[in-house]
C-alpha cells in the first residue's frame, strides 16, 4: 500500500513540475477548459436561480391548489371559440361551493382589476397591483403579517372599506408600518381604513406582494359588476390535506356541472386549473433550459479537451528521452501512465476550478445590479464542475499516458537523443 502511495505522490511531483517548466503552455491549455466549465456551471447557476425565484414566488400555495375559472392556465383539446363563451366564475357559484363542497381547507373569490394609484394626503405610488379577494385568500395563499390583520368574513360579505398593504407601498407613504394602521388612503375615489401591512416578501419573476394591497373583493363587484370578463374572475380552493386530490377535483367538477345545469353529454363549461400541473410544467422548461444549455457548454468543453490532449502529445514527444531514462532505471507503464495522467487532471481541475471562481465572481456581481433576483451557486454545482472538470482530464489524456507508458526504452533514448 505504501508504495503505491510514493507512486502517486511521485506522479504528483512530476506532473507539477512539467506544468511549471511550461507556463505559457499550461496557461493555453486551461483557457479551454477554464471556458467550457465557466459555460456549463453559469447555464446551471443561472438555471437553478431562476427556478428558486419561481419556486418562491409560489411557495405560499399548496401544489393542491387550484385555480377554477372559465379559461385554461395550458393547452387544451377546446377550442378557443367555445372555451370564449364559457360563463365566468361567479360570486354566487363561490358561496354554493363554500356551502356544499366537502373537505375543503379554503375556499376565495378573486377578481384580476387593473392596476390604480393609491394616495395618502400629499404621497402617492402609481401601477399599485390591486388584489381582491375574498378572506379566506390569506389562508390559501399564507401571507405573512407584519402589523395589524387581514380583514375577517364579516367585513369581507360587507364591501366594508378596509385595506392591506403590502410593505413597499406602506414605505412609500407612512414612516413604518405601525403609523399606517388606522389610517385612511385614497382608491378609486374611495378612502379606506388600513387594518394591515403585510411583511416584505421579495420580488420574483417581476412580481410580488410588496407592490400590492388587498381589499374586499365586493367593493369592486359593486364598482365593476359581477360577470365581467376582462376581469378575470376565479374561484381558489385549497383542499385538506389528508384529501385524495383527484377524487377532490372528481367532486368539484360533478357540483359545478350540478351548479351550471349542464346534461350529461355536455362537456365542461369551465376549467379546473391546478397548481401542480404548474410546477410541472416549470420542472419541464427548467430541464429543458439545462439541457441546451449543457450542450452548447459541451463544445466549449470538447474545445478545452482537445486543447489538454493535444498538449499532453507535445509533452510525451519533448519527454521522449525522459521517459526512456526512466523505464530503463525500472520505472514500470504504471508509473510512466500515471505521472501523465496526473497532468492532465491537475491541468482540467485548475482550469475547472477557475471557471468556478469566474461563475462566482458573476454570481456576485449579477446579484449586486439585480437585487431583487439572487444569482446562486450551489454546493451540488461546484461539485458537478469539479467532477467533469476531472472526466475531461482523465479522458483527454488516456491516450498520451497510454503511448507514453508503451514507449520502448532504448527506442525512447535513441530518439530522444
Amino acid at each position: 500500500m505504501l508504495i503505491y502511495l510514493r507512486v502517486l505522490k511521485e506522479s504528483f511531483n512530476f506532473a507539477l513540475n512539467a506544468l511549471r517548466n511550461n507556463k505559457l503552455r499550461t496557461f493555453l491549455s486551461l483557457v479551454g477548459v477554464t471556458i467550457g466549465i465557466f459555460s456549463i456551471i453559469a447555464v446551471l447557476a443561472a438555471v437553478d436561480s431562476l427556478k428558486s425565484e419561481i419556486e418562491n414566488s409560489i411557495s405560499g400555495l399548496d401544489n393542491s391548489t387550484i385555480y377554477l375559472g372559465h379559461f385554461s392556465f395550458g393547452p387544451t383539446d377546446v377550442p378557443r371559440w367555445k372555451w370564449a363563451q364559457f360563463p365566468t366564475a361567479s360570486y354566487e357559484e363561490y358561496q354554493y361551493l363554500k356551502k356544499n363542497l366537502p373537505d375543503i381547507d379554503a375556499i376565495s373569490y378573486t377578481l384580476n382589476v387593473p392596476n390604480e394609484t393609491i394616495k395618502f394626503e400629499d404621497k402617492s405610488v402609481e401601477n399599485v397591483n390591486i388584489g381582491a379577494v375574498t378572506d379566506d385568500y390569506y389562508n390559501i395563499e399564507d401571507l405573512k403579517i407584519e402589523e395589524g390583520r387581514f380583514y375577517n368574513e364579516l367585513e369581507s360579505t360587507n364591501g366594508a372599506n378596509v385595506i392591506v398593504l403590502g410593505n413597499e407601498i406602506c414605505n412609500s407613504l407612512f414612516s413604518t408600518p405601525q403609523q399606517a394602521i388606522g389610517k385612511r388612503v385614497r382608491l378609486y375615489g374611495r378612502k379606506f381604513t388600513v387594518i394591515g401591512v403585510l411583511k416584505k416578501e421579495g420580488f420574483a419573476l417581476g412580481d410580488s406582494k410588496d407592490t400590492a394591497v388587498f381589499l374586499p373583493v365586493n367593493v369592486l363587484r359593486s364598482m365593476f359588476g359581477s360577470n365581467n370578463k376582462s376581469l378575470f374572475p376565479f374561484i381558489i380552493l385549497k383542499p385538506e390535506k389528508e384529501v385524495d386530490n383527484a377524487a377532490f377535483v372528481a367532486m368539484l367538477k360533478q357540483r359545478m356541472r350540478l351548479k351550471r345545469g349542464l346534461k350529461p353529454e355536455e362537456i365542461d363549461n369551465f376549467f379546473v386549473n391546478q397548481l401542480q400541473g404548474f410546477t410541472d410544467a416549470i420542472n419541464s422548461i427548467t430541464g429543458t433550459m439545462n439541457l441546451i444549455g449543457g450542450i452548447i457548454s459541451a463544445f466549449s468543453l470538447l474545445v478545452g479537451g482537445f486543447g489538454i490532449a493535444n498538449i499532453m502529445f507535445v509533452s510525451v514527444k519533448e519527454r521522449t528521452n525522459l521517459i526512456g531514462i526512466q523505464k530503463s532505471l525500472g520505472a514500470k507503464r504504471k508509473f510512466i501512465l500515471s505521472q501523465f495522467l496526473f497532468e492532465a487532471m491537475i491541468l482540467a481541475l485548475i482550469g475547472g476550478i477557475i471557471g468556478l471562481l469566474f461563475v462566482f465572481v458573476a454570481s456576485l456581481i449579477a446579484s449586486a445590479f439585480t437585487p431583487d433576483f439572487e444569482f446562486v451557486l450551489s454546493p451540488f454545482n461546484i461539485m458537478i464542475g469539479t467532477v467533469i472538470a476531472a472526466a475531461i482530464g482523465l479522458v483527454s489524456g488516456i491516450l498520451p499516458a497510454i503511448k507514453a507508458s508503451n514507449l520502448d526504452p532504448v527506442e525512447a533514448i535513441r530518439t530522444g537523443m
